[in-house]
């Protein structure tokens, strides 16, 4: 059987295990009962996620131009602290980002490899923690807008990693942590402008469990650029990751844009 398409991130369904799609056009993959079986990527050219040419990806899916112009390639999107909707100040787009930023945010932690503080909006819980890898997660606030949360997280930064170790992930190695303990040291390092936000009811510990028959003991990530048709046998999939019996790992969201065949 084989599938053809454009990219995008693997589409995620919360349940025992996490359930994993891949959507194109005119078909999707559940690539969960791929498990056990051999694949075949192959790369085909490039399909620019926001104005659809085929141009060279740049980054997050977009070419270069689209990188630099659309609203939703904005810094404020990496960087949530550099919002500014609240204040009606425009950046790229002020009617697309007030109704991005202006919405409910959650500030968590995360336990992925380390313990690790985030943001994501309230809509994107807990596919957020689920592209991520996290095996646990626990909110600490709740916010109405982006930039409360992104000066929230710019706090806790000091405190808590804010990024995930994508090899320790993947291949499991995660130290046993008290996540809801972990949560309550961060009440006294919150901001004063959302300290009022702070759940003090008991917080929900989220977990997070993947279809992986074995995790790797060394990994090596597969690139498109370089290796252009890739063949191997599915041994899990993490995050944003497929994992294939030989230890190569293969990031599909580092890859949107990208049209590939997939071969079973």
């Amino acid at each position: 059987m084989t599938y053809e398409g454009v990219l995008t991130k693997m589409q995620t369904e919360l349940g025992n295990p996490i359930q994993y799609y891949l959507v194109f056009e005119n078909s999707f993959l559940n690539l969960n009962q791929l498990l056990d079986k051999e694949l075949e990527i192959t790369f085909q050219g490039y399909q620019c996620l926001n104005c659809g040419k085929k141009k060279k990806i740049f980054r997050q899916g977009f070419c270069y131009d689209c990188f630099m112009s659309s609203a939703s390639a904005g810094d404020w999107i990496m960087k949530p602290e550099l919002s500014t909707a609240h204040l009606a100040i425009e950046d790229r787009d002020l009617e697309y980002e007030m109704k991005v930023q202006l919405q409910p945010h959650i500030v968590y932690l995360a336990l992925s490899s380390e313990v690790k503080v985030g943001v994501t909006r309230k809509t994107q819980v807990p596919t957020r923690w689920i592209d991520q890898g996290a095996i646990q997660a626990v909110p600490i606030v709740e916010v109405p807008n982006r930039y409360l949360a992104g000066i929230t997280e710019v706090a806790l930064k000091n405190h808590f990693a804010d990024k995930t170790n994508w090899q320790k992930m993947l291949k499991n190695e995660v130290p046993p942590t008290d996540l809801l303990e972990e949560r309550l040291k961060t009440e006294a390092l919150l901001p004063n402008e959302v300290r009022n936000y702070f759940f003090n009811q008991e917080a929900q510990l989220y977990q997070m469990n993947y279809p992986v028959l074995n995790y790797p003991k060394k990994v090596t990530s597969l690139s498109l650029d370089k290796t252009p048709n890739f063949q191997g046998k599915l041994s899990g999939i993490k995050g944003q990751y497929l994992l294939f019996q030989d230890g190569t790992v293969f990031n599909v969201r580092t890859f949107e844009g990208y049209v590939v065949r997939i071969s079973i």
